[in-house]
């Protein structure tokens, strides 16, 4: 165990230094927000690959493979689908460079907009971020079983996480992300293959568990495979903090690069991630991993590199990066919320004339106001699966829709955005009621919230936007541009 706690040290010790060396460059409030719109692309691939990349792939995506096999790509697919039209979003998203997405909402539509868009981010970024906090609590309990308890962890895991994005803001985390997103791409690509040979090879992992491991869509039906697609493609479409991270590039030109960079580290990481959960499922079929899957990964840098000291060595690296990749979206998803509430609720109508060192403080009492949030539902968590295609389904329906049609859209009304997004939320923050499963009919309330919150979130959009008035000339002008 010491080997595991010195490898956690330095990650924690590593990532603390390179927020403090960002904290005396953080002057501003868009050096803040917004890393003072300097990130190349070399950096925006990582802290996009590491936002993107954490509890629900290395727990929800893994326990999912552990129990399905390969029909979990659905979900990251999902996401890929998302990447490749991204690639075109990003350099009007940039050209566009604002702070928030409530900022271009009401830009494109009105302060009603940003408003409801304010709240439907902050349900699903501090979900998001209350499963790190589980991810990582589970990580601690694994490796110091009798001195911290998977509670305690998520405690522990708060606190890291609430300091290290207080700092310095989205310098901090940018270029924490680079070292987090290059430790975990290596380790794991290393850990697969070695992991295989442990198991007898892949014929061996092949045979020993079901056939429906290792088909399209294993033992799901297609419309449980949408469901794991669609939330994950519809929020990665309308991420905020993706679209912070393009208002944060030093140019257009860096904001398209980095999506290829993205399209192709997700791509290799996510499919890795459930290989080695699926391995995981032919080595440990059994015992307490059986019962918990969603640490298969974590089980495995515990667990799987039994033997010489460079093995034990991968294996704490493992889980080290496992570790560090929970702490990275944790960061990305306590961060960006805050934003919200300093850039669209406090700056724009509680005290617009506030001073950089003002909104700076503000800033950062939001990430810590937001984290115990976050931390307080990370004790009421069951399943993360379940608790990431919730806030997926949040996002997606109440706010992709409205900002494609942004871009994409001239139609698109105030009113119509309006009544999307809050429709969307209300579905989704709803379905799951004993009044749904009562007054509607079983093989509809008991489907996941994504398909009827979308349905109703681009009806809204749709037949409101055309009952109204088109928009002005004025308010289509910046996106017209761009």
């Amino acid at each position: 165990m010491n080997l595991y706690a010195i490898v956690l040290s330095v990650i924690v010790v590593t990532l603390l230094t390179v927020s403090l060396t960002r904290l005396g460059k953080v002057k501003t409030k868009a050096d803040y927000l917004v890393a003072g719109r300097s990130l190349p692309a070399f950096v925006l691939v990582f802290t996009l690959l590491s936002s993107w990349i954490g509890s629900g792939s290395l727990l929800g995506g893994a326990e999912n493979a552990y129990k399905h096999g390969f029909a979990a790509l659905w979900q990251g697919g999902g996401g890929w689908a998302g990447l490749l039209l991204i690639y075109f979003i990003a350099p009007r998203a940039r050209k566009f460079a604002q702070f928030t997405i409530p900022d271009l909402l009401e830009a494109r539509y009105n302060q009603a907009a940003r408003v409801l868009g304010v709240i439907a981010i902050l349900f699903c970024y501090t979900a998001v971020t209350s499963y790190q906090f589980v991810g990582g609590g589970d990580i601690l309990h694994l490796i110091f079983p009798d001195l911290i308890t998977a509670d305690f962890g998520k405690y522990i895991i708060a606190a890291f996480v609430i300091v290290f994005t207080a700092i310095a803001g989205m310098a901090s985390v940018a270029y924490m992300d680079v070292a987090i997103g290059l430790l975990a791409t290596f380790t794991m690509l290393i850990a697969l293959p070695i992991l295989v040979h442990h198991a007898g090879g892949w014929s061996a992992v092949h045979s020993s568990l079901p056939a429906t491991h290792f088909q399209v869509l294993g033992d799901l039906r297609f419309i449980q495979a949408l469901e794991l697609f669609l939330p994950t493609c519809l929020l990665l479409l309308g991420n905020q903090s993706m679209y912070q991270k393009f208002f944060s590039a030093k140019s257009e030109k860096d904001a398209t690069r980095a999506v290829v960079g993205w399209i192709v580290g997700t791509v290799i990481l996510e499919t890795v991630i459930v290989a080695l959960a699926v391995t995981g499922s032919s080595l440990f079929p059994g015992g307490e991993v059986h019962a918990r899957p969603r640490e298969i990964l974590a089980y495995l840098g515990l667990h799987g590199f039994s033997g010489s000291a460079p093995l034990r060595l991968l294996g704490a690296l493992l889980m080290g990066a496992i570790f560090a990749k929970i702490i990275s979206t944790a960061n990305n998803w306590l961060f960006s919320p805050s934003t919200n509430l300093v850039n669209d609720i406090y700056l724009r109508y509680i005290n617009p004339q506030a001073s950089n060192t003002k909104t700076l403080a503000v800033s950062r009492l939001m990430v810590v106001l937001l984290g115990l949030w976050a931390l307080y539902q990370s004790l009421h968590i069951e399943s993360v699966l379940k608790k990431s295609l919730y806030a997926y389904t949040i996002y997606g329906a109440a706010l992709t829709p409205v900002i494609l049609a942004t871009f994409y859209w001239r139609r698109a009304t105030a009113a119509g955005a309006v009544a999307s997004i809050a429709v969307g939320t209300f579905v989704t923050v709803f379905w799951d009621t004993v009044f749904v499963h009562s007054h509607l009919p079983a093989v509809i309330s008991e489907r996941d919230a994504i398909l009827p919150a979308l349905l109703v979130s681009l009806l809204c959009l749709i037949a409101v936007s055309l009952l109204t008035s088109p928009p002005t000339e004025k308010q289509l002008q910046p996106f017209s541009e761009a």
